[in-house]
């Protein structure tokens, strides 16, 4: 039991060690361009404040509750209600368990190393926005950083202990540059999509089957469902997404297809009671038909027999 929870305890803190490195790139970044390059070589034209991106701010475990009572639309791929046998519960559609955080998380997209958090429904455009963010960012420093890099390569740069600083602040400042304008590039298509990184990798099943556009609703609908409806309010960190992260619209109009087969089986045997009717209409029809024939030859049969008598 001790060495499970000392093992416990280390593989958590393990998981800061990205957080640590990427608040200590962020802040060393800062320090190389705002003290070493600001300072000493923007000194005869003044310091210029270099202000840095803000950061999304981390959000709270998605909470969980009991969900017997919600409309389920995703199954599972043999066709059962999707299941989380770790936390005890019925998963509402689009969500998923964690491993890493050990809990079910509402419209799960993936569980991000650098934040040490699960990125989700309710931390998603805080997602999305940390990554313009830091892109801003990383422009920012490479393409004020880039003249004097230039320099640096032709020998213009005077020879201070800045020259470093100026060296990796460039090839980090491009490095996540690009690393974060491919990772943000696909979450904009995800959005638009209406797809998580899960669904992008694995359609979800419905009943009808596994469809890929399953919620997606349109491009307008769709952007609306993470940013919300006012523009104003879609680069700012507050929170604007539509739902509650529980039930999700769907593209499907139609009605649902065990309704759909228990209205059919409830048509086949009205319309096969609604034919034997009519067969059994047409045989007591046929019936009477005879029964009148069988009348009119008797009385002649009748007649016929005194005649013949001597």
């Amino acid at each position: 039991m001790a060495p499970t929870h000392v093992l416990r305890c280390c593989q958590r803190s393990l998981a800061w060690i990205p957080v640590i490195f990427i608040a200590a790139v962020v802040c060393w970044s800062y320090y190389a361009y705002v003290v070493e390059l600001c300072l000493f070589l923007f000194a005869q034209s003044g310091e210029r404040a270099i202000r840095e991106g803000g950061e999304a701010g981390e959000s709270a475990g998605d909470s969980m509750e009991s969900c017997t009572s919600l409309p389920l639309y995703t199954r599972t791929g043999a066709g059962a209600i999707r299941y989380c046998d770790r936390c005890q519960v019925i998963k509402p559609d689009r969500c998923h368990h964690c491993s890493a955080c050990d809990m079910c998380v509402l419209k799960m997209d993936h569980h991000c190393p650098w934040v040490n958090n699960c990125v989700g429904f309710s931390n998603y455009k805080f997602f999305i926005l940390f990554l313009a963010y830091s892109l801003l960012y990383c422009l920012f420093i490479a393409a004020t950083v880039l003249q004097y890099f230039i320099k640096f390569w032709t020998n213009e740069l005077k020879d201070t202990h800045a020259k470093f600083h100026v060296l990796f602040l460039f090839f980090v400042a491009a490095m996540f540059c690009i690393s974060i304008l491919s990772l943000f590039s696909y979450h904009l298509w995800l959005v638009g999509k209406n797809r998580s990184t899960i669904e992008a990798f694995r359609a979800p099943v419905f009943r009808a089957g596994s469809d890929k556009n399953g919620f997606s609703l349109g491009f307008r609908k769709n952007i609306a469902q993470v940013f919300g409806d006012q523009k104003k309010f879609w680069l700012l960190p507050v929170c604007t997404s539509q739902g509650d992260g529980l039930t999700f619209p769907t593209r499907l109009v139609s009605a649902d297809v065990e309704q759909q087969a228990t209205v059919t089986l409830q048509q086949e045997p009205s319309k096969s009671e609604s034919q034997n009717r009519l067969l059994s209409s047409e045989q007591n029809a046929n019936n009477v038909a005879e029964h009148q024939e069988n009348n009119t030859h008797t009385p002649g049969n009748i007649l016929s027999h005194p005649n013949s008598m001597p």
